[in-house]
């Protein structure tokens, strides 16, 4: 019961606070510890090889340290630490927000849509129209949901019956997992080559069941069925799944120009569209939280 308290204290402190200080985020923190790594390298694809193992085993060792000496000391105070460490390495209510401060701006400002993009999406937005910034920002929310929300918590989720240490560790590893790909994943950065790859595998499985959380909210099981064609489409092997659910059960269509069209059939979401479109991301992101809860209570009951 404990690590479903656990969860739960992640969910609330996300709700209620969004994300810890920049000076006290341990993504952060681990992300200026990488900063050294992103240079040239004689041997890239060898470096890739230890920066993709080493780095999130590091951030994984370390986070579950912390809780494994908070469990000895007291069954609670573990119990808070892992959800510490689940709150610092998830993300709902920010996405949620920054998704639909783009989508107010799209329909009065522009230029200020443009100016917040970035921070929500890797793309060029100066020519981006409104339609096609409200498409990034529900992209955005859709994928997110898989990389920011479920990875990590699902695998807290799964190993927190055998101990919250390997559980807060494992979320640790999955977000250090994902952050190495957002800074180093990139064909111009072959030091980031591993792991972009392994972002790839370990995302597979979050991406299809943020996919069915998507379906299931959306009380339809079309939305699914229908994404599976437009998978492929993103460069992502992974993206493609929850945004083309979206995609689906709103009957829009979301698409970076000059790289991928999903449901091209449609139109671009409106205002109201891509309001609902988040609405479902977030709907879909408090099933997230939901489920693994429930699977605490089930595994000790």
């Amino acid at each position: 019961m404990i690590a479903a308290g656990a969860i739960a204290l992640a969910a609330a402190l996300d709700w209620l606070v969004r994300e810890p200080p920049a000076s006290l985020h341990p993504v952060a923190w681990f992300g200026r510890l990488v900063e050294p790594l992103d240079r040239g390298w004689t041997l890239p694809r060898s470096v890739s090889f230890w920066i993709a193992l080493l780095c999130p085993l590091a951030a994984g060792l370390a986070v579950g340290g912390v809780v494994a000496l908070g469990s000895l000391v007291h069954p609670v105070a573990g119990g808070v630490l892992a959800g510490l460490a689940l709150f610092a390495t998830t993300s709902l209510r920010l996405l949620l927000d920054e998704a639909a401060g783009v989508v107010a701006a799209s329909d009065t400002d522009v230029a200020a849509a443009r100016e917040r993009l970035p921070a929500l999406a890797g793309r060029d937005a100066g020519d981006l129209s409104a339609g096609h910034l409200r498409s990034a920002a529900v992209e955005s929310a859709a994928e997110n949901l898989a990389d920011g929300l479920v990875a990590p918590l699902g695998a807290f989720a799964l190993l927190a019956p055998e101990s919250l240490a390997l559980a807060a560790g494992a979320a640790a590893w999955v977000k250090a997992v994902n952050t190495l790909d957002s800074m180093l994943g990139y064909p111009s950065k072959p030091h980031g080559w591993l792991s972009a790859r392994l972002d790839d595998a370990v995302m597979w499985l979050p991406a299809r069941a943020s996919a069915l959380l998507l379906t299931i909210v959306a009380r339809s099981p079309d939305p699914m069925l229908a994404a599976r064609r437009w998978a492929d489409a993103p460069p992502s092997p992974n993206s493609g799944w929850p945004m083309g659910t979206v995609a689906s059960a709103l009957q829009i269509k979301l698409e970076k120009p000059g790289s991928y069209t999903l449901n091209g059939v449609a139109s671009l979401p409106t205002v109201d569209d891509a309001e609902r479109a988040i609405s479902l991301v977030g709907s879909a992101g408090l099933a997230a939280y939901g489920v693994a809860i429930l699977w605490e209570v089930l595994v000790w009951a």
